[in-house]
């Protein structure tokens, strides 16, 4: 039997809250093997929260700041602004360690090729070109525990229902790994960073292409909210 990605699962048009769970718990089990995977990983975003992006975007519309970033569409890093030259910027900005981000982990920056047929679509790329910076900012690491403290920092901070799933099905997951004892902290750990992420600006709606010659924890300090003590 042809498996899910032999199959090119796909999100028909208009499509009822249950195929969008199915498709996008599909989309879910392809990434849990292959994290990486740009189509797979599009499909969970439509799926579970393609409406979310849409007020995400309305809100933002109502906005003179979020009116720009709708209609300028900027691509980050840009096609003016490469990776050699973000690395030049002076340690600790925005720029430079976004750039040792990359060279440092051996990977790329993301490449958004899906069409843009709307404002939603638009979001989706720009999460998609910003979730590593969102890690810089928000001081999240890239290990399995700090990318769901990430989920559910944006679950609080941007309403991703997909974000919450993937922190409700990492609870027993973990516990498996960790036990009763462990699992406590962890969970405590989740619980700040969703707090966090709802008392924090929107992340969509920052202008990071402009703040690449800003120290990190200076774009941090506005733009979230203090980590909690976790003592």
């Amino acid at each position: 039997m042809a498996d899910a990605t032999t199959l090119r699962l796909t999100l028909p048009p208009n499509p009822s809250v249950l195929t969008r769970i199915r498709v996008g718990l599909q989309a879910l089990r392809v990434l849990k093997d292959d994290n990486a995977n740009p189509y797979y990983a599009r499909l969970l975003h439509l799926s579970f929260d393609g409406d979310t992006y849409a007020r995400l975007a309305e809100r933002m519309r109502q906005t003179d700041e979020g009116r720009r970033i709708l209609d300028e569409k900027l691509t980050i890093p840009g096609e003016d602004v490469d990776i050699s030259a973000l690395e030049r910027l002076p340690p600790s900005t925005l720029g430079h360690e976004y750039a040792r981000y990359y060279i440092d982990n051996g990977i790329e920056p993301f490449d958004f090729e899906f069409p843009l047929q709307d404002d939603a679509d638009f979001l989706n790329k720009r999460y998609r070109e910003t979730h590593d910076i969102h890690h810089l900012i928000t001081g999240y690491g890239i290990d399995e525990v700090g990318e769901v403290e990430l989920q559910a920092f944006y679950l609080g901070n941007l309403g991703f229902r997909h974000a919450g799933l993937i922190v409700l099905v990492s609870i027993p997951y973990r516990l498996g790994k960790v036990g009763v004892k462990g699992i406590r902290g962890y969970v405590r750990r989740l619980r700040a960073a969703y707090r966090r992420g709802k008392s924090s600006h929107q992340l969509l709606t920052v202008s990071f292409d402009e703040l690449w010659d800003q120290p990190v924890s200076e774009i941090a300090a506005r733009v979230c909210a203090p980590a909690c003590s976790l003592a």
